[in-house]
């Protein structure tokens, strides 16, 4: 789902990250995001192991995988940003958007 809604926003239209759940750690997400230049913002599973790199999505992800281990979940959130995308998703909450 997330490399279809990736491919609605026009190509020359340059995106600085993409912050999703942790349900789009897939090979698939990681590298839609790599190849449009982004940064992913994808917190890796608890039990998350390095994936081979074999592309610049494999990459970014296994740097995230390192970097959530060494510093723990909780900082790693912190210091990436991703406490942003539960601010976003309470104020949808409500609104008429819900």
């Amino acid at each position: 789902m997330l490399p279809d809604q990736l491919d609605q926003i026009p190509p020359d239209q340059k995106l600085g990250s993409v912050t999703v759940g942790g349900a789009y750690d897939t090979p698939k997400c990681h590298e839609a995001i790599a190849v449009r230049g982004a940064d992913a913002i994808i917190p890796p599973r608890k039990n998350s192991k390095p994936w081979k790199p074999t592309s610049a999505g494999a990459i970014a992800r296994n740097e995230a995988v390192r970097a959530s281990k060494y510093l723990g979940r909780a900082l790693w959130r912190k210091l990436t940003g991703y406490h942003r995308r539960s601010r976003v998703e309470t104020t949808l909450s409500g609104s008429r958007y819900a």
